[in-house]
């Protein structure tokens, strides 16, 4: 068979498509225009590919592809809403810590006095505690590396001491009363963080458990402290979720579900993409009946809500403190190949009653988290009067109570933000840390004495600031700086005795003494009891 002449020139011309095909390709829909390239690939979604390998391809300097990927992702889904995110392999691994409930490392409290790590106590059940690491404890070297007097930041001790488990670190440590220093070769393990700050009783018949976050071991933890207290003769309970700022939705749900009745509605979520869900409340709830008070300010948030709404638009709890943070966006975590993650909000959550209380972020997201703050220039914080209602998004409880949505859960009794005797010299003596190191140096020193309490309620009955303690502390004060003002002194004295009791009992008995000793001038607790009466 005879072929045309023009067939020996193929090759030729195949060569020359797949030339222009690669050209095409590389320039990525870039056409040339006066001189200058114009981007124009006819397909809007692929504008932000392009730019990036223009910019890549022809920027003047060197840039780092990857740093410019994440800041576009990260302006990108900023311009959505507040909560829509990016989260780098890093970040994520230390924010999720919080809400799975532990960590790896050595298990110890602590705190920086003067340049150096203070141990305040080794966590029960650690690798530290096992070893025989103690309170009062200073490290002075890391793997032979000294660490004391470097000016080390709380994220360097972190670094130093974190890892992964079944690693070893070497810590040096100066005891009180113990010549040179004491090794200890130390094993990171699983370290829990509990959820739970604390659980004790009001009085005879009144249960408290403050709630400070809800994560994967929650609910495990509240059932625990609700057993506690449940031997001990509760009849009675107040949640304190103040200053909780959310985590698990499910969590949330759960715990709802021990003080509803079967069936009775918890919460829905629905969005553009999501078909309406909803979470009801099942199985027989371990305090379904009995008073029940929830405890909000303005940095409950999210979970927080969804629980407070639950038992308000139910006619279950009454609701006290203050006007909660307003977020009812959910929230979709898909991770990347690289470990980094977005949280995309999904869908909106809404209480029984039908409401959504997100509140809004229509002028950006400055003005979204500055709202919290102009709540007490408005005047918000110290009168119920001033709280910003919407009165067209309103709804109504089964008992026939009036609701409100678009902002927040408004309390059902509302306790103003206590200002008394609070001054600029109180300020700086706790925001500097001074009146936590002066606490933390006395409860050292004296531990032996303090521990002869045996308990928190001996403590908190027996023991008291003397007016030779006080004076210290306003001498220590005045060492780091501290400007004396003996008006303002006079002003916050009781506050200042209070908060030094307070930090002593948490260095000799943890946190459920510090809560116990710092919510004697609590007023939101104290209406609680009051109501309860």
């Amino acid at each position: 068979m005879n072929r045309p002449k023009f067939y020996i020139y193929l090759p030729i011309v195949f060569a020359l498509v797949l030339i222009l095909g690669i050209f095409i390709g590389s320039t990525f829909g870039l056409k040339k225009s006066n001189g200058s390239i114009s981007l124009d690939s006819g397909d809007q979604y692929n504008k932000i590919d392009q730019i990036l390998r223009y910019v890549e391809d022809q920027y003047v300097d060197t840039i780092k592809t990857k740093d410019l990927v994440e800041k576009t992702i990260i302006s990108l889904l900023a311009n959505l809403d507040p909560h829509s995110s990016y989260i780098s392999a890093e970040e994520l691994l230390t924010s999720n810590e919080p809400l799975q409930g532990n960590f790896e490392g050595i298990g110890v409290e602590f705190n920086i006095v003067d340049d150096t790590i203070r141990v305040i106590s080794a966590i029960a059940a650690g690798p530290s505690e096992a070893v025989g690491v103690q309170a009062g404890d200073k490290i002075i070297k890391v793997n032979g590396k000294v660490v004391a007097g470097k000016k080390i930041t709380n994220k360097q001790v972190m670094e130093n001491l974190k890892g992964k488990g079944g690693t070893k670190v070497k810590v040096s440590i100066m005891r009180r009363g113990k010549a040179g220093l004491l090794d200890f070769n130390i094993t990171r393990g699983t370290i829990p963080i509990y959820s739970i700050d604390v659980s004790y009783m009001l009085n005879s018949k009144t249960g408290y458990i403050k709630i400070s976050r809800f994560g994967a071991t929650t609910y495990d933890e509240y059932m625990l402290a609700f057993e506690k207290l449940k031997l001990q003769g509760m009849q009675q309970l107040v949640v304190d979720l103040r200053g909780n700022g959310g985590g698990y939705l499910n969590t949330a749900v759960d715990i709802a579900d021990e003080f509803l009745s079967n069936g009775k509605g918890i919460v829905y979520t629905a969005g553009k993409a999501r078909p309406r869900k909803d979470y009801t409340a099942t199985k027989k709830g371990e305090f379904e009946n009995g008073k029940l008070v929830v405890l909000i300010d303005d940095g409950s948030a999210s979970a927080s809500e969804i629980l407070a709404g639950a038992l308000q638009d139910n006619d279950r709890a009454t609701i006290i403190g203050r006007r909660s943070f307003g977020k009812g966006l959910v929230q979709e975590q898909s991770e990347f190949s690289d470990s980094s993650a977005i949280r995309l909000t999904i869908a909106r959550y809404y209480t029984p009653t039908g409401r959504c209380i997100q509140k809004s972020y229509a002028n950006g997201v400055d003005a979204y988290y500055e709202e919290e703050m102009n709540r007490f220039a408005n005047g918000e914080l110290g009168n119920a009067d001033s709280i910003k209602i919407n009165d067209s998004i309103k709804f109504t409880t089964p008992a026939g109570k009036v609701v409100y949505g678009g902002g927040g859960i408004v309390p059902d009794v509302f306790v103003a933000l206590d200002t008394v005797g609070r001054t600029l010299y109180l300020s700086e003596l706790v925001y500097s840390g001074v009146l936590n190191d002066f606490a933390f140096e006395y409860s050292d020193k004296e531990r032996n004495k303090l521990k002869a309490f045996k308990s928190v309620d001996n403590f908190n009955k027996s023991f008291s600031i003397s007016p030779t303690l006080f004076n210290e502390l306003v001498v220590y004060a005045d060492k780091n700086k501290i400007k004396r003002n003996q008006t303002e002194i006079k002003m916050s004295e009781s506050i200042i005795k209070n908060q030094l009791k307070a930090l002593i009992a948490r260095n000799i008995f943890n946190g459920e003494g510090y809560y116990q000793v710092i919510q004697s001038q609590d007023n939101v607790l104290k209406k609680a009891v009051e109501l309860m009466k």
